[in-house]
């Protein structure tokens, strides 16, 4: 296993980009990220920041590339722009691409593991299995690692944040539950995946937390943790009245998603196994821990 830290551009420096990116410099890594907007950037101390449209020099100079970038009608952006670069870099062995665990759609509940065949019902979803398509045409020279991820959350993008601005919702749909991501496991995931002398080759790994768990239960224990009731109970039924297409379109799909192969491949365990540890360890942080 060769953890030699390499050079590494994250194709889209957003929240969880600029989490693996912050890890991958402390850990020795020569990391570069993109953005549309390099001087409204605010990346990480020690990345470098170039432009989108400038970044096939950077890939091409790449060992390591992690897109997470979301596809649109068009396909995948980067490939769009970049292929050439891609296909031309001469030391790049590796290459992770950001996906959703929506590809697997509605499975009335039921658990989906590495194995399961997508099967995805939203637009966005088939955009996705889409680009994971076309990365993976890219495993007969690279290793390629497409990681379907849950709802992220971590620090400025919680169940506290929308508790303290008042627009938080226990939204009752029993049986209902969703599997979630702490942002920081995504690096480290992320930065394990990239710790490994992989072969060329497509694996699919699972970003998602031990326990799938109801939207109300988080929100429930997250007003606890701030010493705040907890908003009123609303029946979905009457909720999603008042919802947008898009919340509307994630609780249509009910899933659970297993993880036990992605751990096992990359010898780890969650930093944070659950919600219940991703929460107090926000709470902890917001207040200086």
């Amino acid at each position: 296993m060769d953890r030699t830290p390499g050079r590494l551009v994250v194709a889209g420096l957003g929240y969880s980009g600029g989490a693996v990116a912050a890890e991958a410099v402390a850990a020795g890594w020569q990391v570069t990220g993109t953005t549309r907007d390099p001087d409204r950037a605010a990346p990480p101390p020690g990345v470098a920041v170039i432009g989108f449209a400038a970044a096939s020099e950077a890939i091409s100079a790449a060992t390591h590339l992690l897109v997470t970038a979301a596809p649109g009608e068009a396909g995948d952006p980067v490939l769009a722009a970049h292929a050439m670069a891609i296909r031309a870099a001469p030391a790049l062995r590796w290459i992770g691409y950001l996906s959703t665990t929506g590809v697997y759609g509605d499975r009335g509940g039921g658990w989906v593991d590495e194995a399961t065949p997508p099967a995805p019902g939203q637009a966005r979803s088939r955009q996705r299995l889409a680009a994971e398509e076309a990365w993976s045409r890219l495993a007969d020279r690279h290793a390629i690692d497409i990681f379907r991820v849950g709802g992220i959350y971590g620090p400025g993008r919680s169940a506290f944040d929308d508790l303290r601005a008042g627009t938080a919702r226990r939204t009752l749909k029993p049986g209902h539950r969703f599997s979630r991501i702490h942002r920081a496991d995504i690096a480290l995931a992320v930065m394990a995946a990239m710790g490994q002398e992989a072969p060329p080759g497509r694996r699919i790994l699972h970003l998602v937390d031990d326990e799938p768990a109801e939207s109300a239960t988080v929100v429930e224990a997250a007003a606890a943790l701030l010493g705040l009731p907890p908003p009123p109970a609303l029946p979905f039924a009457e909720a999603a009245a008042t919802m947008s297409p898009m919340a509307r379109s994630f609780w249509a799909e009910n899933r659970r998603v297993a993880n036990a192969a992605t751990k096992a491949a990359l010898g780890i365990a969650w930093r944070y196994p659950s919600w219940r540890e991703g929460l107090r360890a926000i709470l902890a942080e917001e207040r200086g821990g």
